[in-house]
Formats: C-alpha cells, structure tokens, sequence
C-alpha cells in the first residue's frame, strides 16, 4: 500500500473538480433520513379522511347549516398540528444525522482531505480503511490486502480479496485493511441510490401499531361511503326532507372518522424522536421507536457496550527465550508494519513505541479471521491474534493452554503472537512458534450493572455475542450483573450446520462468534418468537444487526454499522437505552390507551347508522353535536394523556387491549341511544329533546371510557377528567342554542336523564368487565 507522503502524482486538482461539477459528474447525496417538508404537508393534507371530510363539508353547506361545520375545524387543527409536529421532528432528526454523516479521505491538489459524499465526482481517488462503506463504484488503485463485504448486493457474506484492477460497487463496505480507488461512476450511473435505500434497515414485517390502524383505515374505508349512502336514502324514503337528510347522514358518517387516531400516532412518534434526539439519539426511522419497545431480547456484543471499548495492555508474558527487550521489538515491529485500524491495534500502538519497519506480506485483521499478521523483508513473519484461531494444529503445550484459560476466566482478552522463519500464509501457518501472550483489558462501563439490573427489571432478556473468547466474555458479563451469564460457550466449536434453537434455548453468552454465526442466532431468537433488537459498533455486527428486529449502533463505531443502525447513540453512551426503551414504551402504551376512545365513536356510530337505516327515526345527532363528544370525550384528554410518562413492558395484544374498552362502550352508548328512542316514542318527545339526552348519555359514557383507561387515578387525572366534565354541563347550559340541545333545567327531562346518568357507570362497567374482558377477550382479533 502506497505511504501517504507517495500521493503526489494522483488526485484532481480543484480546476478538475469544477469542470466534473459543471459537467453534472458529482455523486449523489445520501437519502434523507426524513421527508421534505413540502412531502409532509402534501401527506397530512391530502389524505382520505380529510377528502371524506371535505365532501362531506360541500354537502352540509348546501344546507346552509353553516354550524354543523364545526366539525372542519377539528379537522384544520388536526391537520396542522401534524403538519408542526413532523416538521418539528424533522429539522431534530435531520440536525442530529449531520453529526454522522459519513465523511470520506480524498486525495485533493495532492494532499489527503475529508469530504462527504456528496461532494466526491468522478475519478476522485480516494482512501477506504476497514469499515468505510464504499459510496460510490471504483477500482482498486493499491490494496493492503484488503477484503470487502458485498452481501448487500449479491446476498453472498462471503469477504472478497480485492487486488489491484478489481472493481469496487458502492453498497458494499471494507472489512479489513485499505485501498486506494478511483472512482468510475458516480450518482445515477453507481450503485449508490441503492445503497441509499439499503442503508435503512428493511423490516420483514410492520409493527403491530401501524398495522392495527391501517386495518382500521381500511374497514373504514370500504364502509363509510356505502353506508352513508344508503343513510341518506332511508332517510329520504322516509319522507325526511332533503336539508335533514344531509345533515343525518353527514353526522353519521363524522362520527365513523377516527381523524384524530393517525394524528395521535404520528405526533407521539414524532414526539418520541424529539426526546430522544435531545439525548444524543438519532432515531432513523419513526416506526422503530416501537419496535425497540417491544424488544422482549437484547443482543449486544461486549465491546462499547458492556465495556467502555478503551482497551490497555495490561502485561506481556514471554513464552520465548528471547530476551524482554528483544521480543518487544519484534513485536512493535509487527504492531506498526500491520497498520490496523482497530481498537485493539490501537491499545497495542500505545503499549509499544513506535517503529518504522520494512515489510514485504501483510494480512491485516478480519472478524473472520481473528488474526492480522506480517512479513518482513528479512524473511521472519508474525501473527497476532485470538489463540484458537492461528494454528490448525496448535503446538501450544498444556501449561500455555492452561494458562490463556486461567487468563481469560479472569477476564482478559488474550492475544497468542507467534513468530518464525517462514513465509506468511492466508490458511496454514502451523510451523511459527509461540512467543508472547499479550494480556489486554477492557473497563467496565460505570453505570453497566445500573442499566442491566433495569432491563432486567422490565423483563428484557439480556444475552451477549461477542467475538472475544466466551470465559473472558462470561467473566465481564458476570461483572456486569447480566444473569445466567455463566452459561457460555465457543461458537468457534459449532459447524455451520449448528442447531442453532438449541443453543439460543441453553446459552446466554456466545463466544468467538462468526459475523454469520451472529445472524442465525438472531433468526433463531426471532424463530423462537422473540422480539429482537442488537447493538453493535463494528463491521462483524452488520449481518446481526440487519437481521433483528431493531439495531443500535454506537457513533464511534465503524460508518458502515451506523448506515444500517435503527437508532445510533450518538455519544456511544449505552445506558440511553434505557431512555430509548421507556421512550418507545411510553408512546406504545399510551397510543394503545387512547386509541379506544377514538373507537368508541367510530363503532357506535357504524352500529348506530346500520341501525338507523331500517329503524323509521332521523339519525339521533346532528353534526356539530359530535363536537363536543369529540372535543372534550377524545381529542383533548387523549393528546394530554398521549405525553404521560407510562414505561410498562409491551404486551403482545395490541388490538385485545383497545378493543377491551372501545367496544363495551361503544355498545353502551348504542344501548343508551335505543332506550332513549323508546323513551321517546312513549311519551312523544321532540327530535331535539331526544338528541340532547343522546349526546349526554354518550359523554357520560365516554367519560366512563376515560376513567377506565386513566385508571389507577392520580389528582392530575382528576382534575383533568372533572374540568372536562364541567366544560361539557358548560356546553349544555350556556351554548345550548349553538348545539341544538333543549335545556336541561326541566324536571320533565331531568325524571328521564338523571336515571340513566346514574345507571352509566354499572352498565359501561358491566359490558367492560363481563363482555369486554370475558366475551371478547376470546376472539382472535389480528
């Protein structure tokens, strides 16, 4: 590999850069990892709901009824607070992937200069060091034997040597050495708008959340039209005229329209993303805000996470008869001739001084091969590496054996060097002789014990996957608190045709791991019905992490890894998984909470509109009726209960829990809505009359539903239910006019609304406990 003082002859000069930027040679930027505002408008605004609305709204007006467009303006706002909240999310999310934004050594008027990808064109040279992930297509002008990881193009996890002359495709990323490219192809011409869309994690399946509302969306969506349709020509068929007809079926068809429900979601994700960006996490995608809650499994590798990842060489021990001095030497020699770009060559540049030697082979360190070794000019070569891994037939003798065990139940990584007079080789290097043990050692993070006794408690599995040698790994992991961690074993032992459901079933640390050994126990965990995230910060994570259900990768790991990541901690601080997990939970379980009561007005009002088309009366509300129940039942208390802290563990039952509370009380308020119809054939009561005791036996109801799922109560759910409460009797008795609502100081109508008011409660608590938690609790609602 050329010295960087030998690249005076190649690279553009400035002149040559502008000519390529002129002639629209200059690479594409990476996709962004969010939508345009001018997208998030259109997305908010023109939606199917909102179309419904409006055709809704033209009717209604040719009624000149012009208060039952009240319900428009719950739509405005609705709109516009989504619209402020995305874009909110937005510019927080897009501020905090500048900080990692990926940047790329280029060789520019013959010096070496960073610059991102977007600024790279066409024959550029640029340098590639182990875990850059190659941005646009090239060929290899120098390597050090360096391999290249392609598996996002071709699936094949294989690494490739590359050599001088062979081609580069953007997509793939370097797992061991460097290379020196030329770039020759750049934006449309590249793989690069692919690796834009692979760099995002694809998941195998949606989240539950947003699968649960889009099934809503969609019942809905056959239904409302074709229910309203054959509202409005019962009604008319009954002699209603046309003006009635309308504003019944447009209160019919309102009240079917959850428009709040995607808002809430959308906000409280977005919101989530806000909180977490403040804690230096950059959040990726808005739906794995949910998926890490739901994580009942983490995986994490030792390295940066259970340990802080600053490595020390703690001791050398001679298993040569070479003296101290001189076997240092040898081996500062071969620290500095390898050349690695890894923390543990790093811990070894700092334990030996530095030197300038002469080199002929050098195989720099894969996760494949857990050795990196040299050769030099002289002929001696020396390999460095995991002890199990160097020799096919290990010469070591049963006191060297005993030895690194002893070490590495102590918790040391331990690094065999061997040396000899012979040539370096890829496979079979049995004839060098053992050496030196070096003994290095990773610090405990401070807080590790503190955020695994926490995880624990909310009953996420903890399980480690590590390349390290699974005693030293077992050892810290036992430090770190993480139970059962003394069931380790060498992965180095299984063939690839493992069982590997057994071993996720027996075993909680996994060491000496292969990168594709990573991801079958990921599969097997996830086969196993498990809920999946993994953390990494190297290139061996990437197949891991691209396999689980959600991926955290630390800033200071490899560009590559932070491409894939769902989440990346910015500050490579772990313990904001504890954060990042009470975030998701938080906004899981509060969506679920509130969802019901936007249900509840959705399943009352299909069940009261099938009803009503056969039933010889005018739809029990009229549209600016609902907005009151909206309003002060729903939209306001569910937004101001959506923000409550709430980090309980996930449960797998999404659409049970909401249907629990939604359908009891939609079926209360359908059952309130048909005795007061009776009530009022009986004794002859007016349509107003009628519709006034309907909507306040529905927001009786509905403050039942907001009780029930507020439960246990505190005084700020309380004060927040009885101001409510009050504001709703406001309406009735000083906006009575503006509603349409007779009064309500009448003891002609109090003998009727006071007995059902005071029978609500038992009657909603009835249907919750015994249909709600008995009947329905048994359908299998996905």
């Amino acid at each position: 590999m050329a010295k960087i003082k030998d690249i005076a002859s190649i690279g553009l000069t400035d002149a040559q850069v502008a000519q390529r930027i002129a002639n629209h040679q200059q690479n594409t930027p990476p996709k962004p990892l969010t939508r345009s505002i001018k997208r998030i408008i259109s997305d908010n605004t023109l939606t199917l709901f909102n179309l419904i609305n409006v055709i809704i709204a033209v009717f209604v007006s040719y009624t000149h009824s012009y208060l039952d467009l009240l319900f428009m303006g719950t739509v405005f706002f609705n709109t516009v607070i989504g619209i402020v909240q995305e874009i909110r999310a937005k510019r927080a999310i897009d501020s905090m992937s500048l900080l990692t934004q990926e940047s790329y050594e280029v060789i520019r008027n013959h010096q070496l200069v960073a610059l991102h990808r977007a600024d790279i064109v066409l024959d550029d040279v640029l340098l590639l060091k182990r875990g850059d992930s190659i941005p646009v297509d090239g060929h290899v002008l120098q390597t050090r034997n360096a391999e290249v990881d392609e598996s996002q193009l071709t699936g094949e996890t294989d690494a490739i040597l590359k050599n001088v002359g062979d081609p580069l495709m953007s997509g793939s990323f370097l797992i061991s050495g460097q290379i020196l490219c030329q770039v020759t192809a750049v934006g449309d011409q590249s793989f690069v708008s692919k690796l834009a869309n692979q760099a995002q994690q694809e998941k195998r399946d949606s989240s539950e959340l947003l699968n649960t509302i889009n099934r809503i969306i969609k019942v809905l969506t056959i239904v409302i039209m074709p229910l309203g349709a054959l509202l409005l020509v019962a009604t008319l068929h009954r002699g209603s005229s046309l003006n009635q007809s309308i504003l019944n079926t447009a209160a019919a068809m309102v009240g079917m329209i959850p428009e709040g429900l995607v808002l809430l979601t959308s906000i409280a994700l977005a919101v989530g993303a806000v909180n977490l960006s403040r804690k230096k996490v950059l959040v990726r995608s808005l739906s794995a805000i949910e998926s890490l809650a739901r994580v009942d499994t983490l995986c994490l590798d030792k390295t940066g996470t259970i340990t802080t990842g600053n490595l020390t060489v703690h001791r050398l021990i001679n298993l040569s008869d070479q003296p101290d001095q001189q076997l240092q030497d040898l081996i500062a020699n071969a620290v500095y001739g390898i050349n690695d770009e890894n923390q543990t060559a790093t811990a070894l540049k700092h334990f030996f001084e530095k030197t300038t030697p002469e080199t002929k082979t050098t195989i720099p360190f894969s996760s494949q091969r857990k050795w990196s070794g040299v050769e030099f000019t002289d002929g001696m070569s020396v390999i460095i590496g995991a002890p199990e891994f160097i020799y096919q037939q290990s010469p070591l003798s049963d006191q060297q054996q005993q030895q690194i065990t002893t070490f590495a139940k102590e918790g040391f990584r331990v690094l065999l060097v061997t040396a000899g007079q012979t040539p370096l080789r890829q496979e079979n290097n049995d004839t060098l002789t053992p050496v030196a043990l070096l003994l290095i050692t990773d610090e405990l993070r401070p807080n590790a014990e503190e955020t695994f006794a926490y995880l624990r408690a909310q009953q996420v599995a903890i399980k480690v996957i590590s390349g390290d040698n699974p005693l030293t790994v077992s050892h810290v992991a036992q430090q770190a608190g993480i139970e059962h961690a003394s069931a380790a074993i060498d992965m180095s032992t299984i063939g690839p045709d493992g069982d590997f459901d057994a071993l996720v079933a027996k075993y909680t640390v996994f060491g000496r791991v292969s990168p594709v050994q990573k991801q079958h126990l990921i599969a097997a965990y996830q086969k196993a019905g498990h809920t999946v995230g993994m953390t990494g910060d190297g290139v061996n994570d990437i197949l891991a992490l691209r396999q689980s259900d959600c991926s955290v990768a630390m800033a200071s790991g490899a560009e590559s890894t932070q491409s894939i990541a769902d989440f990346v901690l910015l500050d490579s601080n772990f313990d904001a998984m504890i954060f990042v997990l009470n975030e998701g939970r938080r906004v899981i379980n509060n969506v679920e909470r509130v969802a019901s009561l936007y249900l509840i007005k959705t399943i009352y009002s299909v069940i009261l509109t099938i009803l009503f088309i056969f039933l010889n009366s005018d739809y029990p509300f009229r549209p600016r009726q609902l907005t009151p129940i909206s309003a002060l039942t729903v939209g306001l208390p569910s937004f101001i209960l959506a923000l409550e802290p709430n980090y309980q563990a996930i449960k797998k039952r999404f659409m049970l829990n909401v249907m629990e509370t939604a359908l009891p009380g939609a079926l209360s308020v359908v059952f309130y809505t048909v005795i007061i119809q009776v009530i009022g054939r009986i004794f002859s009561l007016s349509y107003s009359t009628t519709s006034t005791l309907t909507v306040l036996m529905t927001g009786i109801v509905g403050f039942c539903a907001l009780a029930a799922i507020s439960w246990p109560l505190n005084r700020g759910k309380l004060v927040l239910i009885v101001s409510l409460i009050v504001a709703f009797l406001a309406v009735f008795l000083g906006l009575g006019g503006i509603f349409k609502f007779v009064s309500l100081i009448s003891w002609r109508l109090a003998i009727f609304y006071l007995p059902l008011g005071f029978s609500a409660v038992p009657v909603f608590v009835f249907m919750r406990e015994v249909l709600g938690k008995r009947v329905f609790s048994r359908i299998n609602w996905r």
